[in-house]
């Protein structure tokens, strides 16, 4: 039964949580966290106290707070400390038009988390020996998305831990796990999945902007091989598909922009969902393999998002897996 512990605002320990139940969602998406406690067994908790599991990245600040008399609890909650980082923005500096940064990968996190959030967290001082140089960060992206981006450029994933020790929520650059290439998950396992390909998707959209007849905008985007989006056709003959996307009065950035981000909602889409126990610990950022014997299907992809439950005295972890998955048939 993991330990939940409720510390003051500046991190001094106060005592465990007697809690019936709870649930952390840590990810890219949702990040909040909500303990419920018996009303009987509820003891108050300070004003932006820190709820947290040691040495794991569950937890955050006391900021929501939730009664119900015909559930019988009290249900402290709020954003988990990734949320936290999901609500700070990397902008460029002034005269500039991007954000960027050059050094080793855990001096990076330590200088935007530190000035970000003080007093909180902490970036790690361990080198990892990898740096990078240059390196540019989408305009006016969050601090979480930037620095998972930059990290995964190299190979690297966030690690995010509330340490004890430091009285704060350490950040470090650890390397991505690829669990495929040792853990194959099949039904040999017993492990519930599910595995979705379609390869009819559309690969060729005809976009349609401002003008008339022969005046008329038109812009193609394709999709190649890698699913990538560019102006360079790579499907052609039975193997294409098109559609025509018709944006009356659009001007070239924004017809090539919503013609991209309605593409990707068109091309294909290869689905894998696979629920695994509590006895498996794989970290958001990580990569997850299955294999179904029967149709020869094998997909890989990495987690985006992770659910911790305890509910009815048993403990339960779910993942979420991102949209673009590797498929072998």
């Amino acid at each position: 039964m993991d330990a939940v512990i409720v510390a003051d605002k500046d991190g001094k320990e106060l005592r465990e949580i007697l809690y019936n139940s709870f649930d952390f969602e840590v990810g890219i998406e949702e990040n909040s966290y909500q303990i419920n406690v018996l009303r009987e067994e509820y003891e108050d908790i300070p004003k932006e106290g820190r709820i947290y599991i040691p040495g794991t990245e569950f937890g955050g600040l006391f900021r929501r707070l939730e009664t119900s008399t015909m559930m019988n609890t009290i249900s402290p909650g709020g954003m988990t400390w990734r949320g936290m980082m999901q609500k700070k923005i990397i902008s460029p500096a002034s005269g500039q038009d991007y954000a960027k940064d050059s050094g080793e990968l855990n001096a990076v996190i330590k200088s935007r988390v530190e000035a970000a959030l003080p007093g909180l967290f902490k970036g790690s001082t361990e080198s990892t020996g990898v740096s990078v140089s240059n390196y540019q960060y989408d305009r006016y992206c969050t601090l979480e998305e930037g620095l998972r981006k930059m990290l995964k450029s190299k190979g690297y994933r966030l690690n995010i831990e509330y340490s004890q020790t430091d009285k704060a929520v350490v950040v470090s650059a650890v390397p991505i796990e690829d669990w495929s290439d040792d853990i194959e998950f099949s039904s040999d396992f017993r492990v519930n999945y599910t595995m979705q390909m379609q390869a009819d998707g559309v690969n060729h959209l005809i976009c349609l902007g401002s003008g008339e007849l022969r005046d008329r905008l038109v812009r193609h985007l394709y999709v190649d091989q890698n699913g990538d989006i560019g102006t360079t056709q790579y499907y052609t003959g039975i193997n294409e598909v098109v559609e025509v996307y018709d944006y009356a009065g659009a001007e070239e950035a924004d017809l090539i922009q919503s013609g991209t981000e309605r593409l990707q909602e068109l091309a294909n889409i290869n689905r894998f969902e696979i629920a695994l126990d509590a006895s498996y610990e794989v970290a958001v950022g990580d990569i997850v393999g299955g294999r179904d014997y029967l149709s020869g299907m094998t997909m890989k992809a990495p987690i985006t998002g992770k659910i911790v439950r305890w509910a009815e005295g048993f403990r339960t972890v779910e993942y979420k897996l991102e949209d673009a998955v590797e498929v072998t048939l």
